[in-house]
């Protein structure tokens, strides 16, 4: 579907869908910029997102793919994209691929991950498929076991790979283990979470011949976001010419920041998705601008309104919701969640408030409730991905707060980011 001019697409999504009316109530007709009109909140946005009586979508699912962000508990974080939203979003992505080095003939194993329907394989197999490049697909899927794609790799002399940066960390564990180097990869292609410096040792050694870089950047529920931009920097991007806005907005104010090396929450509107209209929605990261003009930006972290560890996807309300249900004798009074990383892996500590002394058998419930709900994390710790979870207990006054607000920093990014 071509891109809708902008006010065209506010107009489109504020006659057609039930959750936009009530948001835009008190915008004038007369708008002049995305600054006047409201930045999305993801608790509201999720909770019109239900079936049935569905009040975000524009008219009725009769022709679309459906997937899902990765939500656990809670309303249901289902993303419908219709076939033509879903064919332009896969070609501007497969067009930044082979911005980031993907050339004509390579052989490319997709290793994203696919199942309960989450669309990072699927989303990747047709942003190959629709690259303006001819290339070799081979869909071996994240869940495949290493040492199999190791062995791939050889006998089919893949050149690149296509994961997260976790299964490429895994694969070059099993390429060493077979005592050999795959000569063979030209390009490491990763997705889905930040690559840190710690793993690239253990790529150079496996993959010598290899060049990393991002495969762009996308999300199930906010969609194409931004391109990679060429450089040394894989955390750099850009937002997709005529397909999306990418802003850049203070984590207290919501005010556009519009100079250099300061940080703030990406938020995207997306120009063709009308099912499900994607305007002024926080993704959930937060970045700089890299440039005088605001161009290209940095990828520095996670907001408030989750983390991402490794491969998983911790939505900020889903894990409180879980606790509050298992704490039933109200031990805590307040949470946070802090992503550290050692040991070359990532870990997520729930700092817990409380004003008593909690015991061990308590705690461990409720680590098991975590688990319960974000099952995912569990296949994580198995694979080696992560580190188990952990609670750390404080005092309320331990927790965390904004000095110009006193709010509470629900999420805390402790990993290297520079």
């Amino acid at each position: 579907m071509p891109a809708k001019p902008l006010r065209d697409l506010v107009a489109f999504a504020r006659r057609n869908s039930p959750f936009y009316a009530d948001l835009y109530r008190d915008v004038p007709d007369d708008w002049v910029g995305l600054t006047d009109l409201p930045v999305i909140d993801q608790p509201a946005f999720w909770a019109a997102n239900r079936w049935p009586d569905n009040r975000l979508l524009t008219g009725p699912l009769t022709d679309a793919g459906v997937y899902t962000s990765g939500g656990t508990t809670g309303a249901p974080k289902v993303s419908p994209w219709t076939r033509t939203e879903h064919l332009d979003s896969t070609s501007a992505f497969g067009a930044g691929m082979v911005r980031a080095g993907l050339r004509a003939g390579h052989r490319v194993a997709n290793l994203m991950f696919v199942g309960h329907l989450y669309g990072g394989f699927l989303y990747i197999e047709a942003s190959l498929h629709n690259a303006p490049v001819e290339n070799v697909r081979l869909p071996v899927a994240g869940h495949t076991p290493d040492e199999d794609v190791a062995e791939l790799i050889e006998s089919f002399g893949v050149e690149v790979l296509a994961g997260t940066p976790m299964k490429l960390g895994g694969v070059a564990e099993a390429v060493l283990s077979l005592g050999t180097r795959a000569e063979s990869v030209e390009l490491l292609l990763f997705a889905g979470d930040l690559l840190f410096d710690d793993l690239r040792p253990r790529l150079a050694k496996a993959f010598p011949n290899a060049a990393i870089a991002s495969m762009g950047y996308a999300t199930v529920d906010a969609g194409l976001v931004g391109a990679p931009v060429p450089g040394d920097d894989v955390r750099v991007h850009e937002a997709v010419a005529d397909r999306t806005i990418v802003e850049i907005l203070d984590e207290e104010t919501d005010e556009p920041i519009r100079v250099h090396e300061v940080r703030g929450r990406v938020v995207v509107t997306n120009l063709f998705r009308t099912l499900l209209p994607i305007i002024r929605y926080p993704v959930g990261d937060l970045a700089e601008w890299v440039d005088a003009g605001c161009r290209a930006f940095r990828l520095v972290g996670r907001t408030e309104e989750g983390a991402r560890v490794a491969d998983v996807a911790m939505s900020y309300v889903d894990v409180h919701d879980a606790l509050l249900a298992a704490d039933t004798g109200g031990a805590m009074v307040g949470m946070q969640m802090v992503a550290r990383r050692w040991d070359g892996k990532d870990g997520l500590i729930l700092r817990l408030a409380t004003v008593g002394d909690p015991s061990p058998t308590e705690t461990q419930g409720l680590v098991e409730a975590v688990y319960a709900a974000r099952g995912t994390y569990q296949e994580g710790i198995a694979d080696g991905h992560v580190h188990p979870l952990a609670i750390e207990w404080v005092r309320p006054a331990d927790l965390v707060v904004r000095p110009r607000t006193g709010k509470l920093v629900q999420v805390i990014d402790e990993r290297p980011h520079a």
